[in-house]
């Protein structure tokens, strides 16, 4: 899961960011309102946690350039100010929720998580498919009675497959979702995750559920489907 983190106060930025990349997300930052544009249009983000008091662009009017564009990434807003009047007009710009600083880590970590399974139509973060079952909160992977073992990068992947099953997703799609823009690995780095998740998940049972479509990339799904 991607998450775009968009505070100006470069201390709380970084134990933001920190806080996330160690509960397995993927994290971009920026400080300006005016550069939340440039990753938009280079990543596809699961959230957005959008700071109110912003140089360049306010929050506000960010969130509502976001919304006229038909972009609905969920959006946490993020604030000093803990009056009515403020969270009404942030939550009618198109915001999902609102956070006032200061705020527990715990409480911005479940909003988070309320806002993306929201956003996908899920009521709960386990998600199945044929006898694979995924648990996103606890980040447990089994295939009937087998617990399988990922590492973060592979449960990554396997957590933005099932969230889109039944979906052909390109190698640069996956790549973008899952490395921010700090990653400089090599450009078969989606292949050599998509070989190891097929070699514990699919190697051992008769119904495989990770595809390759040719010249288009993978999809997990049932044969059937």
């Amino acid at each position: 899961m991607r998450i775009l983190v968009v505070e100006d106060e470069r201390s709380l930025n970084g134990i933001i960011t920190d806080m996330l990349k160690k509960e397995h997300y993927s994290v971009d930052s920026c400080f300006r309102g005016d550069d939340v544009e440039d990753y938009l249009s280079c990543a596809e983000y699961d959230a957005i946690l959008l700071d109110i008091m912003l140089p360049g662009k306010s929050g506000i009017q960010v969130l509502k350039e976001l919304r006229a564009k038909g972009n609905k990434t969920p959006v946490l807003l993020l604030t000093a100010k803990d009056g009515v009047a403020d969270r009404v007009n942030g939550l009618d710009a198109g915001a999902d929720d609102y956070l006032v600083k200061p705020f527990a880590r715990e409480e911005l970590l479940a909003r988070i998580r309320v806002m993306i399974r929201r956003s996908s139509g899920h009521v709960s973060n386990v998600f199945e498919v044929a006898d694979l079952k995924v648990d996103c909160d606890s980040r447990s992977v089994f295939r009937g009675e087998t617990e399988i073992s990922l590492s973060a990068k592979e449960f990554d992947i396997l957590e933005y497959l099932i969230r889109n099953r039944g979906k052909v997703l390109s190698r640069e799609k996956i790549s973008r979702h899952i490395w921010n823009y700090d990653y400089e690995g090599g450009s078969n780095v989606v292949d050599v995750y998509i070989r190891y998740l097929r070699k514990k998940l699919d190697e051992s049972f008769e119904l495989k559920l990770i595809h390759t479509v040719r010249g288009s990339g993978y999809i997990l799904k049932e044969p059937k489907e």
